[in-house]
C-alpha cells in the first residue's frame, strides 16, 4: 500500500460551524449512524452504478465530499490504484472517524478522510476528479460549494454528483411525508434543518445554471432509477421514516403534538409499508436520481 501526503489547509481554530452543520452533528449524525445499515445498504446502488465507468484513470488524486461513511471514497480507490489518492471530507467528525475505521479495517492504504466544510475551504488545484453522492443537495449555498469543488480541480478536470429528482419520482421519501401531512401540519420554512433538504436540485434547469455560475461547462444530467432499503422489517422502516427524511423533518418540529399523535401515525404508516415489496434483506422502494457529470472551465 503506498501512503500519500494531502496539502489540505486547516480549518482555522476560530471558524465556527455555520448553524446548518452544527444541525447535522447534533441532530442529524446520532440517526445516522443509528440507521447506517439501511443508508449504506440503500444508497450505494446509485454510486455502485457509475464509479466502474466513470473517467478516473490509476494514479489520479480524487476527492469525495460528503464522503459519509466512507463506502463511496474507498470504491474510488479501487479505481486510482496504489498510485493514486483519494481523500474524503465531510463536515460531521462522526462520519469521518467511521470512515477512517472502515478504511483501516479493509487495509486500504490510498485513501484519507478530514473534517471539512465544502462552503467553507477546500484545497486548490490539487484533484483531478471531485465526486459527490447526494451531499451537494445540503449546501446552504450551493454556488458557493460548487464552486469550491471547481476550484480544487486541476486544469482539465472533472467533477461528478448524484443528487435526487423530484419527490415523484422518488417514493421511499415522499410516500410517509404525505402520511404525515394528513396528521401535522408542513414545518415552518425557518424551523432549523439539515440544509435545504433532498430536492433542491432536482430542477435539471436550475441546477444547470447555478452549475454554470459556478464554473462548470460541459454539463451532462444521466437518470438513474434503483430500488433503495427502507428497512429490515415494517417496524424498522416505520422508525427510519420518522426519524429521517422529510417525513422525519415533520415529526420532528411537530413536537409534542407528534407525539401524542403517533400511535395513529404508526398505524398509517403500516398500511403503506405492508404494501412495499421484501426480500430476504429487508424492504426496497423505488427512487430517483440525476447524475451530473461536468468539466472545470479552462
Amino acid at each position: 500500500m503506498t501512503s500519500h501526503a494531502l496539502k489540505t489547509p486547516a480549518v482555522a481554530p476560530d471558524t465556527e460551524n455555520t448553524p446548518i452543520v452544527d444541525f447535522w452533528i447534533e441532530v442529524m449524525a446520532p440517526k445516522f449512524l443509528k440507521y447506517r445499515h439501511i443508508l449504506v445498504g440503500g444508497l450505494r446502488h446509485h454510486s455502485a452504478a457509475i464509479i466502474p465507468g466513470l473517467p478516473i484513470c490509476k494514479g489520479d488524486r480524487v476527492l469525495d465530499v460528503g464522503c459519509g461513511f466512507g463506502d463511496t471514497a474507498i470504491a474510488l480507490a479501487g479505481r486510482t490504484g496504489d498510485r493514486g489518492h483519494v481523500h474524503g471530507i465531510d463536515c460531521v467528525p462522526a462520519f469521518v472517524a467511521q470512515s477512517w475505521h472502515a478504511a483501516e479495517q479493509m487495509l486500504i492504504g490510498n485513501v484519507s478522510f478530514a473534517c471539512r466544510d465544502a462552503e467553507k475551504l477546500l484545497p486548490r488545484a490539487e484533484f483531478d476528479y471531485v465526486f459527490a453522492r447526494f451531499g451537494t443537495m445540503f449546501f446552504s449555498n450551493p454556488v458557493a460549494g460548487l464552486r469550491n469543488m471547481r476550484q480544487a480541480l486541476k486544469r482539465g478536470g472533472r467533477m461528478t454528483h448524484i443528487v435526487w429528482r423530484d419527490r415523484d419520482a422518488n417514493p421511499w421519501l415522499s410516500a410517509a411525508r404525505e402520511v404525515l401531512l394528513t396528521h401535522l401540519p408542513q414545518p415552518d420554512a425557518n424551523a432549523p434543518s439539515c440544509g435545504p433538504g433532498p430536492f433542491s436540485m432536482a430542477d435539471e434547469a436550475a441546477t444547470r445554471a447555478i452549475m454554470e455560475a459556478a464554473g462548470f461547462r460541459n454539463i451532462r444530467f444521466e437518470r438513474l432509477d434503483a430500488q433503495v432499503l427502507v428497512g429490515r422489517t415494517v417496524d424498522e422502516a416505520i422508525a427510519f421514516q420518522l426519524a429521517l427524511g422529510p417525513a422525519g423533518e415533520i415529526f420532528r418540529v411537530a413536537g409534542a403534538e407528534a407525539l401524542a399523535k403517533k400511535t395513529e401515525i404508526e398505524t398509517d404508516l403500516q398500511r403503506l409499508f405492508e404494501t412495499v415489496p421484501k426480500d430476504g434483506s429487508g424492504l426496497w422502494m423505488d427512487s430517483s436520481s440525476w447524475v451530473i457529470h461536468a468539466d472545470a472551465a479552462e
